[in-house]
């Protein structure tokens, strides 16, 4: 258990069944030998019985096995490692990306600058198991969810999830949910019509969550060929480590969450696609300490109380997303939209295309040396296209889940045509920062001047929750954009 969680107060959450507080922690319980989310409906135990963990992880490493009732193992993430920029929350980013099923905890090290034996620990001093053990877990949970939503032999399932062996596997799924697969297999939930080809699952967030905001949000800036949107489901092309995806976002049944259908080129994408469209929908933000924090400022107040847990949708590559930032310089969403899809031929096409998505969006390798005369763009617009993704391409601009968030912004700025507002579009939802001010943004401006204040302190006014801040001003300045968005006061 680290040191940071105060029994007292995690024990209360418990007696309360706070789902708020679900993937902050875990309870294990020393009677039982069994951990659970703090909102699980068993009875609650008693103090002197418990221990409280930060991940799952830690909770298997202490011989704890996960609840088959409240499966603290789908919870939301935590917040913090979004929140926070220090090497262990980069680590956990990168790990809950796949980066040690692809290259082991030595390519994990080497993406933060790290020796092995430093960033062991590191980790283990904070969160009390190490890299692999915090991999291994997430394994179990990518294993539990194909064996659930599948009719996959056990052996592909095992060598999907990124298991080593068969034996691995059995051991590891009996250890922690303590059942065999066959069991979990023969108790599972469907949760979708089983359509061949795809797997459907749902993805949890923290109450309140209003997914068809959100979805609406990103519909608003689909790209022909790259990203589709019916009014209610948005889909699109993910680029993969194994090969493109496709994915289909939707509300859930029940209202809580996000249904996800995932056609897969390879199912040891699984992990990899399911964290990013996590990062897509913000789903492990902390709804109720933003609304504290933007509730209590009296220009921001009405916002907030008309929108209740707004998210920041992002993108599931930050460096797609810087691409498609310059493009959007001084355009219209709708113009940003048509450049955007005219540079899709130089991504990887689809070997079937899934409605009218085609394309993944290029790579910033293929970018760098591709002819961009026909795509539309000024002589310096196209110059700083190259030259940003020739610095993608070679390394000097790091913007994956492990980015050091101010060497980024450092690195953006020093590339001709990138200033200070599209650096920041790039760390708010590139990043998913949760901390990011745009300057100079017009409809900021605007939507400051309606609620009688300005922009002159902004960038320090709302911390560290500063992107959410931004989001309630554009749904103020473009209502379009948001199915919750305030209507503006009568005295505008």
């Amino acid at each position: 258990m680290t040191e940071a969680l105060d029994h007292e107060r995690c024990y209360r959450a418990v007696a309360g069944r706070d789902a708020r507080f679900d993937g902050w922690f875990v309870t294990a319980v020393h009677t039982t030998g069994i951990y659970c989310r703090p909102s699980c409906p068993a009875r609650t135990p008693l103090a002197r019985n418990v221990s409280f963990f930060s991940t799952a992880a830690a909770a298997h490493g202490a011989g704890f096995r996960a609840c088959r009732r409240c499966r603290p193992d789908a919870a939301p993430g935590s917040p913090e490692w979004d929140v926070r920029a220090d090497v262990v929350a980069r680590a956990m980013r990168l790990i809950a990306d796949g980066e040690v099923e692809r290259s082991g905890v030595p390519g994990l090290a080497a993406r933060l600058g790290y020796s092995e034996r430093q960033l062991h620990r590191l980790v283990v001093g904070e969160l009390g198991v190490g890299p692999l053990a915090l991999a291994r877990a997430q394994r179990a949970q990518t294993a539990r969810v194909l064996v659930e939503t599948t009719d996959l032999p056990m052996a592909d399932v095992a060598f999907a999830a990124g298991f080593a062996s068969i034996r691995q596997f059995n051991d590891t799924v009996r250890e922690v949910f303590a059942a065999t697969p066959t069991d979990l297999r023969r108790a599972r939930r469907r949760t979708g019509e089983g359509t061949p080809g795809w797997l459907t699952l749902r993805l949890a967030a923290r109450p309140p969550y209003a997914a068809d905001e959100v979805l609406l949000f990103l519909g608003a800036h689909a790209v022909p060929g790259l990203e589709e949107w019916d009014g209610t489901t948005f889909s699109r092309v993910l680029d993969l480590p194994h090969g493109p995806a496709v994915v289909r976002l939707s509300p859930s049944a029940d209202g809580t969450g996000v249904t996800a259908r995932l056609r897969l080129t390879d199912l040891r994408d699984l992990g990899a696609a399911v964290t990013r469209c996590r990062r897509v929908l913000d789903l492990d933000a902390d709804p109720v300490a933003v609304d504290d924090v933007l509730g209590a400022d009296a220009a921001l107040a009405p916002l907030v109380a008309a929108a209740p847990g707004r998210r920041v949708p992002a993108s599931p590559d930050a460096e797609e997303l810087a691409v498609r930032a310059v493009l959007g310089q001084q355009v219209s969403v709708a113009g940003a939209r048509t450049l955007t899809a005219r540079l899709l031929l130089a991504g990887t096409p689809l070997a079937e295309p899934v409605g009218t998505l085609t394309h993944a969006f290029p790579r910033a390798a293929a970018l760098a040396d591709a002819d961009l005369t026909a795509v539309g763009l000024t002589g310096a617009r196209r110059r700083t296209v190259h030259a940003l993704t020739a610095a993608l391409a070679g390394g000097a601009i790091a913007l994956g889940p492990g980015a050091e968030r101010a060497e980024a912004e450092r690195s953006l700025l020093a590339v001709p045509g990138i200033g200070p507002w599209t650096a920041a579009l790039v760390g708010l939802r590139g990043l998913a920062d949760p901390d990011v001010w745009l300057p100079g943004d017009l409809a900021l401006r605007r939507s400051l001047a309606t609620l009688g204040s300005s922009d002159a302190d902004a960038a320090t006014r709302w911390r560290p929750w500063s992107s959410y801040a931004v989001l309630h001003l554009w749904a103020l300045a473009v209502p379009s954009l948001f199915t919750r968005a305030p209507e503006l006061p009568r005295s505008a």
